[in-house]
């Protein structure tokens, strides 16, 4: 009897051994199971990450960084540390402005009001077009380092509170609109659809990049009107030359997250043109002075010393980008992207010269 009790007690015993070695068995497999599947959706390393946030701090500014601390996630959502997007979006309409002002003989203080209105409101519009895009990017800019650090994708700004932040800026936006002659509003407000359909294009086409051109270049068709002018014959290829150079600067730019943006799944024409891309952005760039030489000949500016020379020097500074820029080297990409803000700047000096000069009567 004492000898079936033992037998009894050590199948016990055994039994409870093997279940708790599965039991630790499957704990163990749980985890790694678990560490697996958190290290798949972690793309970057924490010095990857580490490195992108002292980035972040960096890129502030002198500006940005002082401003009180709950404020500072809300002026990286309009990224006014990057300043170089409003400015982009700022000279197309600048040279409207200018070459509507020559063909009107505009005071040089309505001139002036014009352009200082539509540089409030590009950074306004910038900004709101931002925020739209980090919205809507949110799940997919925690993919690519350079946009990990983006407020809504970092978990500073909630979504609910940028959508309030993006109707605060769609407002001020609106009122500035207000501003314009009662012809621009609607041709103003028919570009809101691209603006916040932007950002939805990466994801099945290669070519989110032609609207963005599409909606960023949209002041080469305000300026005019905004000075009390409808020149079509004007417009329509100021427009359609700076569509092309927003196609040629952002796929530059596309290039520098061309290894991410496979791995996320976002769609770009750097991807799509691969290496074709200078030879396509030379075409293109050859369209683009083309239309600008045909606006100025149907507006009767183009023999202004500042038209000639300023867009003289405006074909080299680009020809020269995309012939010397390594679309292999993020940096580089960055650097030279970033040179349209003078090569943009010197055209719409240039036309400024012309536009002083009408003025005095020398032209």
């Amino acid at each position: 009897m004492s000898l079936l009790l033992n037998i009894g007690n050590q199948g016990v015993r055994n039994l409870m051994q093997r279940r708790l070695q599965l039991a630790v068995s499957s704990s163990i497999s749980r985890n790694l199971r678990t560490t697996r599947l958190l290290n798949m959706g972690k793309p970057f390393t924490e010095q990857e990450l580490k490195q992108a946030r002292e980035d972040r701090l960096k890129g502030l500014g002198p500006y940005v960084s002082k401003l009180p601390t709950k404020w500072i996630p809300y002026a990286e959502l309009m990224r006014l540390e990057k300043p170089v997007g409003t400015w982009l979006l700022y000279l197309p309409g600048s040279w409207a402005i200018i070459m509507a002002a020559m063909e009107t003989s505009a005071s040089l203080g309505s001139t002036a009001w014009m352009l200082g209105l539509f540089g409030v409101g590009s950074l306004i519009m910038r900004g709101a077009g931002c925020t739209i895009n980090d919205l809507l990017d949110r799940n997919l800019d925690n993919k690519v380092i350079r946009s990990v650090e983006r407020p809504i994708a970092a978990g500073r700004v909630s979504p609910k509170n940028a959508v309030l932040f993006l109707g605060a800026q769609t407002a001020v936006g609106m009122g500035i609109l207000t501003q314009l002659p009662a012809q621009c509003w609607w041709l103003g407000l028919a570009s809101l659809p691209i603006v916040f359909t932007y950002p939805l294009f990466k994801r099945f086409t290669y070519y989110p990049q032609a609207a963005l051109s599409a909606c960023f270049t949209w002041g080469a068709l305000l300026g005019y009107p905004a000075m009390g002018l409808t020149n079509w014959s004007a417009m329509i290829p100021l427009y359609v030359g700076s569509f092309l150079w927003c196609m040629t600067y952002d796929t530059i730019y596309a290039h520098q997250d061309k290894m991410f943006d496979i791995k996320a799944g976002i769609k770009s024409t750097a991807l799509a043109w691969g290496d074709k891309t200078k030879a396509i952005c030379n075409t293109m760039s050859v369209a683009q002075f083309s239309l600008y030489a045909l606006a100025g000949i149907n507006s009767g500016l183009f023999w202004g010393p500042g038209f000639i020379g300023g867009l003289s020097l405006f074909a080299y500074r680009v020809f020269k980008m995309i012939r010397t820029v390594d679309l292999n080297n993020p940096k580089d990409c960055w650097k030279h992207f970033i040179s349209n803000i003078n090569t943009g700047l010197y055209f719409s000096y240039a036309l400024f010269f012309d536009y002083l000069l009408r003025l005095m009567g020398w032209l």
